[in-house]
């Protein structure tokens, strides 16, 4: 089916005695006038001048664009933040992976969860290493996991005292280690920080958010629960101001796992995106040499991202344990052992 179109001008509007097939695009170009064109095939084409033809056939290859869109690509991809390459982003670069959309659609969606379970696999294999054969005598390792479970085990019980901090010295111990060894891991060559991803910092903060709503109904009751949720009113006055403050609580309780997950995906990311600065100045400083080498300047930010890594994860886990403790039956000295 043939079509007619128009002939754009700065100066006046025209019709040409252009006719086109359906199913791509033709953009002729002559000094300011731009002719676009929608078909399989351009047929026809009464033009007495040279133009600068420009064909695109969508329906045989639809991956190719318009040097319109060409330019709106390029400008999104200049505008992303610069990151250090990982060997998932090597393995994309073959043209067999390269080439499929499909293959690369699903590495880009695995990339979290596989940084994400090699720590939990090297943290897997370090305790079963380290418990395998304990002794009354410790080695290094089991010294080295007895101080770090000792530790969090004072820290957990000074906050939800000596039975709660029992209970919940597995859950909060593992949300640290887990955090923590998941914010140094981009720092190592070739690896990513899965942290640094919304995705998987949602996904901590809103099963902690499931746990502490959980262990409050369980603890309370849904009655006590709710009771909780609307400030535990005990008078006339607290009672009156109860339909306030229950939405209050509610709104409250939802701000938790969004303010988790984005304080530590902020820094995390952030961090990593310091370091792909620096480490791309480094490489465009020996850029004359054709080498895929530079200099360190990343270097004294590594103990910065350290220190950062650290203190993400202890805030992570400190603000998740003051959540139990806030749903948690408040008639216990938490502070006696």
């Amino acid at each position: 089916m043939n079509t007619e179109l128009s002939v754009k001008e700065n100066n006046e509007n025209k019709m040409s005695d252009l006719q086109v097939m359906q199913g791509g695009e033709v953009k002729i170009i002559e000094g300011e006038k731009i002719i676009e064109i929608k078909g399989k095939e351009a047929t026809g084409l009464d033009v007495s001048k040279n133009f600068e033809k420009i064909a695109i056939d969508s329906a045989s290859n639809p991956s190719k664009s318009s040097p319109s869109e060409k330019l709106e690509h390029k400008g999104e991809e200049e505008t992303e933040a610069p990151e250090i390459p990982n060997w998932i982003t090597l393995v994309k670069q073959y043209p067999a992976i390269k080439n499929s959309p499909k293959t690369l659609e699903i590495i880009h969606l695995a990339e979290g969860p596989i940084f994400s379970f090699t720590v939990v696999i090297f943290l897997s294999i370090i305790v079963i290493i380290g418990t395998r054969k304990a002794k009354m005598i410790p080695g290094r390792l089991q010294t080295l996991i007895e101080i770090i479970v000792e530790k969090f085990y004072k820290m957990v019980c000074d906050i939800l005292g000596q039975k709660n901090g029992r209970r919940f010295l597995p859950y909060i111990g593992t949300l640290f280690l887990f955090i923590f060894f998941n914010n140094i891991l981009g720092i190592i060559p070739f690896m990513k920080s899965s942290t640094s991803l919304i995705q998987t910092t949602g996904a901590l903060a809103i099963l902690t958010f499931l746990y502490v709503q959980f262990i409050g109904i369980k603890e309370n009751g849904i009655f006590g629960y709710l009771h909780h949720m609307a400030g535990s009113p005990n008078d006339t006055i607290t009672w009156l101001i109860a339909p306030l403050m229950f939405p209050l609580h509610v709104i409250g309780e939802l701000a938790k796992p969004l303010s988790l997950s984005l304080r530590l995906f902020g820094n995390i990311m952030g961090e990593d995106i310091l370091l792909g600065v620096f480490v791309f100045f480094g490489v465009a400083m020996l850029g004359f040499t054709h080498l895929p080498i530079g200099i360190p300047l990343q270097f004294p930010f590594i103990f910065l991202a350290l220190l950062t890594s650290t203190i993400q994860a202890l805030v992570f886990t400190l603000l998740s344990t003051i959540y139990f403790l806030l749903v948690l039956p408040h008639d216990e000295e938490h502070h006696k052992e």
